[in-house]
């Protein structure tokens, strides 16, 4: 019987079920049900409600694990940011294609100046989704969030805004390399907000999905995808028996070492 039971698990760790949003099942050993979601963080308003389906699927868990439950309002952001402006700080080059991106997005320079580079990396990608037409309030992970907030039902962070925010204090050259990024990909992030946007309005991409671009640097990749992909692999191993949803960025469960393929490893 035990060997049945191995057998059935190996056989059946990821479950065949298609969904009209990007999404599969995952049976981890010791009777855990992962239902993975690719959560975008910000939605158009044509993504809510959540397909009903997917609502059953919270009701019927024990637990919604998020990246953070960025429900609570309070920021995450340090608000001591006293560093010189960022025209002192950057090369001439990437200054130009700041002030070109801030031009186009009708910010003044004062909103970023004196903030870490991976902050005001933040900012210009924020406010470039808005351009786009995405808010907050229709992201995935937010939707889900309210869901189990008003059926009191518990939720679980892999990380915690607090986390996140100290992760990203520890890259190098105070995230130099993410702000550069974004400058370097910015029409290609553009393209990619949209592609998620309809991997929801109209179909989602297989599972083994590689063909997306790329807009992180290989050192930058390694530390926001790889290394948390891992470690939010051993989390859910932990995890006690039962059913679950699991809300996670989309671009966590495509492309290379991604949190799927970890999975399927274990």
């Amino acid at each position: 019987m035990g060997l049945f039971y191995r057998l059935r698990t190996l056989v059946s760790r990821f479950v065949s079920t298609t969904y009209p949003w990007p999404a599969l099942d995952v049976v981890l050993p010791g009777g855990r049900y992962l239902h993975l979601v690719g959560s975008i963080h910000m939605g158009t308003p044509d993504m809510a409600p959540l397909p009903p389906r997917l609502l059953q699927k919270l009701a019927r868990a024990d637990a919604l694990i998020v990246e953070a439950d960025i429900s609570d309002s309070s920021s995450p952001f340090p608000t001591d940011n006293d560093m010189p402006p960022l025209r002192e700080r950057l090369s001439e080059e990437n200054w130009a294609r700041t002030a070109s991106r801030l031009h186009e997005l009708a910010l003044d320079a004062h909103s970023i100046d004196g903030l870490p580079y991976w902050q005001a990396a933040l900012i210009l990608q924020a406010h470039q989704a808005q351009r786009l037409g995405l808010r907050p309030d229709f992201g995935i992970d937010f939707q889900l969030l309210q869901s189990a907030h008003l059926s009191a039902k518990p939720v679980i962070e892999l990380e915690g805004a607090q986390s996140q925010v100290e992760l990203l204090k520890t890259l190098p050259d105070g995230g130099l390399t993410l702000l550069e990024d974004t400058l370097e990909h910015w029409h290609t992030n553009a393209r990619l907000l949209q592609t998620m946007v309809s991997w929801w309005l109209e179909s989602p991409p297989g599972v083994q999905s590689g063909m997306l671009p790329n807009t992180f640097s290989s050192a930058l990749y390694d530390v926001l995808m790889t290394r948390r992909n891992a470690q939010w692999r051993e989390f859910l191993h932990r995890l006690p028996p039962g059913r679950y949803v699991v809300a996670v960025g989309a671009l966590h469960l495509y492309g290379e070492d991604n949190l799927p393929q970890l999975l399927k490893k274990s």
